[in-house]
C-alpha cells in the first residue's frame, strides 16, 4: 500500500510556528499534518495519506465513542546532533501497538505502514522542531473503530491517524523531583484485565485517581496491586525503578510486568543500558512498607519514573493517606542523572546507536540557525 502525501499548499509561516513552540506544554501544540488510513474486512488496511491537520466528521454511533475500542502509543523523533532527525525505537512501538490492538480486537497495523507513516509526518513537519535539545517531536498512534453502529461486537470498519507534538518533558523542561500519591481506594488494572495494553479505557479509568493525587498537592498517582493494594505496580502513566545502595554497591529493581503493568520501551531501554553501565538490575515485587522503610532506613537512595512522555523523572517524595516520607536527598540522586543523561545521549545521536535503537528519518536536515 502506497501512503500518498497531499500536504498543506500553505505551511504556516516560520514566525508563526516560533509563536507556538515558545513554551509548549505537553499535547498542546500539535503540528500542521497528520496521517490517515483506513481499515474495513473487504479491503483492508487502505486510502494511506498524509494531509492537513483537520478535525474529523464522525457519525453519533461510532463504536470507538460507546464501547471503547481504541489503541494507541506514544513516542518520539529527535534532532541529532548532525541536525537531521531520529525516531526512538519506533519498531518496539510498532510491536506493542499490534499486541494492544490483539488485546481489544482490533486490526493490526502492519510495521510498515506504521514505519512509513512516522518517517512522512517527521519529515514533512521537521521544520517545526527547534534546534533545542530539550525539545523533540512527540508522535501519537492511534487506531479506533469507527463503523457506525451499536452493537456490541467488534467493529467492521476502523480508523488509524498519526498526530505529532512539539513538546518539553512531561513535567516540563526541567527534570524536576515530583511528589506521589499512593492510591489505596482505587485500582489501575487486574489480572487479565487490559493493563498490559495501552488503550483509552485505561487512562480515563486513572483520572480519579489522579485528580486525588493532585488534591494531595501531588504531580501523581502511583498504583498497587487490585488484590492486596500492597504491591508497588507503576506511576500514572509511567514505570517506575528503585535504587538500593549507592556508588559501586548501587543496584535496580523494577516490578514485574506480569499483565498488569505496561510494559514501557523506555523501561526496557533502562532494563539494556544499566548492566552496560555497570548497574545490576533486577524484576521483583516491591511491596509499599518495602518502600517506606527502605527509605526511612537509607537502603533505598532513589526511585524514578520513566516513559515517553516523562523520560526519567526523579520521585522525591511519597505520601498516602496515613504518612508521607522523602527518597534519598529528595533532589535527583547520582543513579537517576547518570541513567537519565546516557538514554538521553543515545536518543540525540551524541553517542554511537551500538543497538540499533534510532532510526533515521530520511530528508530531514538541520534547522537553520535560531529558526522553527
Amino acid at each position: 500500500m502506497k501512503l500518498v502525501r497531499n500536504p498543506a499548499a500553505r505551511p504556516l509561516p516560520a514566525d508563526e510556528r516560533a509563536r507556538r513552540t515558545a513554551a509548549p506544554a505537553f499535547g498542546t501544540v500539535l503540528t500542521e499534518h497528520m496521517v490517515s488510513a483506513r481499515h474495513d474486512t473487504t479491503h483492508g488496511w487502505h486510502d494511506a495519506r498524509l494531509e492537513p491537520y483537520a478535525p474529523l466528521s464522525l457519525d453519533p454511533a461510532t463504536v470507538g465513542l460507546h464501547y471503547g475500542q481504541v489503541v494507541f502509543e506514544g513516542l518520539k523523533a529527535f534532532r541529532t546532533e548532525d541536525g537531521s532527525l531520529a525516531v526512538f525505537r519506533p519498531e518496539d512501538h510498532a510491536r506493542r501497538l499490534r499486541e494492544s490492538a490483539r488485546r481489544l480486537m482490533v486490526p493490526e497495523l502492519p510495521e510498515e505502514l506504521f514505519l512509513e507513516s512516522v518517517d512522512a509526518l517527521v519529515a514533512q513537519d521537521q521544520a517545526w522542531l527547534p534546534d533545542d535539545p530539550d525539545m523533540s517531536l512527540y508522535l501519537r498512534p492511534v487506531v479506533f473503530a469507527s463503523e457506525a453502529t451499536l452493537a456490541l461486537r467488534p467493529a467492521h470498519e476502523y480508523r488509524y491517524l498519526l498526530l505529532a507534538c512539539v513538546t518539553e518533558g512531561y513535567f516540563g523542561r526541567a527534570q524536576r523531583p515530583v511528589r506521589v500519591w499512593v492510591t489505596e481506594e482505587f485500582s489501575r488494572a487486574a489480572p487479565g484485565g487490559t493493563g498490559a495494553a495501552k488503550c483509552a479505557g485505561n487512562y480515563a479509568a486513572g483520572l480519579l485517581a489522579q485528580e486525588t493525587a493532585r488534591a494531595h498537592g501531588c504531580d501523581q498517582v502511583v498504583w498497587l496491586d487490585a488484590a492486596e493494594h500492597r504491591w508497588v505496580e507503576e506511576m500514572g502513566g509511567m514505570n517506575l525503578f528503585f535504587v538500593f545502595g549507592t556508588g559501586d554497591d548501587a543496584r535496580l529493581v523494577t516490578p514485574p510486568l506480569g499483565g498488569t503493568i505496561l510494559p514501557g520501551v523506555t523501561r526496557d531501554s533502562i532494563l539494556r543500558l544499566a548492566p552496560e553501565l555497570g548497574l545490576p538490575v533486577a524484576e521483583a515485587p516491591v511491596s509499599l512498607e518495602e518502600w517506606r522503610k527502605g527509605c526511612e532506613a537509607g537502603e533505598i537512595t532513589e526511585v524514578f519514573a520513566c516513559g515517553t512522555a516523562a523520560r526519567v523523572s526523579p520521585v522525591n517524595e511519597v505520601c498516602t493517606a496515613e504518612t508521607s516520607w522523602t527518597v534519598g536527598e529528595g533532589t535527583m540522586g547520582a543513579v537517576t542523572a547518570r541513567l537519565s543523561r546516557e538514554l538521553f545521549a543515545i536518543q540525540r545521536g551524541a553517542v554511537p546507536d551500538r543497538r540499533g535503537w534510532l532510526r533515521a528519518v530520511p530528508g530531514t536536515v538541520p534547522a537553520p540557525a535560531g529558526a522553527v
